[in-house]
């Protein structure tokens, strides 16, 4: 296993910054969060974005995903949902990222079915500039469609190797699915895994991982079962600093999470 963290933890911290703390805790990548106040978006510069990767290249951490907000799934026209989305994976593509992050955005204005359509559609078309790109677009098990089921629906129909799925297992086991049926429907388009950790489904302020409700353990075991020992399947710490300020420091607690990550996965390879 490889392991990241998201930079929604650290929110506004300089790229030079998040690559030294991810060389000093121990992680091999960082998903980066694509907003405007962050330093780097899909407005950055020519030379903002090479500064980037020499930043992390001179620490040797991996630029593992540009975590975009586009909504593949959201009612309207498409052609503004493709802008977004051509922007997200032309910063991957400059980044050296392998992804970009899309949420499905369904919204209660349209049926289950339509949603379905409409995300399959847009992703089908853009998953053929990411070919050209080099980059994979994964959609987050995420509001509209927060079930692996659900998200199944939507890559199933669209068949093609750079459209795939981001599992967030919060939203799984909000959704009342267990991590054995999340897995066994994602793993066909799976492209990593995104872990955290809340007290309950009513506070879901971020915690320490193992230190609340979600089933890690079992999360990691059906990763581990699958992965066959592949040393290329990434688990990444999204801790939700930027949504709950209440929240305790995450540099404190990276090194300590990742140390719990990898006590999982040994323990479900004995």
């Amino acid at each position: 296993m490889k392991y990241a963290f998201s930079t929604l933890g650290v929110p506004g911290m300089p790229m030079r910054d998040v690559a030294r703390l991810a060389t000093a805790t121990g992680y091999q990548g960082v998903e980066l969060r694509a907003h405007p106040e962050e330093p780097i978006h899909p407005g950055s510069s020519v030379s903002e974005r090479a500064d980037a990767v020499a930043e992390f290249a001179r620490e040797g951490i991996e630029i593992l995903t540009v975590s975009g907000y586009a909504r593949v799934a959201a009612p309207g026209e498409d052609l503004p949902v493709h802008e977004e989305i051509d922007g997200l994976l032309r910063l991957a593509h400059d980044l050296g990222a392998s992804y970009i992050r899309v949420f499905p955005g369904g919204g209660d204005e349209q049926s289950a079915e339509e949603a379905d359509a409409t995300a399959a559609r847009r992703l089908g078309v853009a998953a053929e500039h990411a070919a050209d790109l080099g980059v994979r677009i994964l959609m987050e098990t995420h509001d509209s469609h927060r079930t692996g089921a659900a998200a199944a629906r939507v890559l199933g129909p669209v068949g093609h190797k750079n459209a795939g799925a981001l599992w967030d297992v919060m939203h799984t086991w909000l959704g009342e699915e267990t991590p054995a049926a999340s897995h066994a429907v994602l793993a066909p388009q799976l492209g990593y895994t995104q872990v955290k950790d809340i007290a309950s489904a009513e506070d879901k302020t971020p915690l320490a991982l193992g230190a609340g409700v979600l089933p890690l353990a079992d999360c990691v075991a059906q990763l581990a079962a699958a992965d066959g020992g592949h040393a290329d399947t990434w688990l990444c710490w999204e801790y939700e600093k930027r949504w709950y300020p209440q929240a305790a420091e995450l540099p404190p607690m990276l090194a300590a999470g990742r140390e719990y990550l990898e006590g999982l996965v040994a323990a479900a390879r004995r």
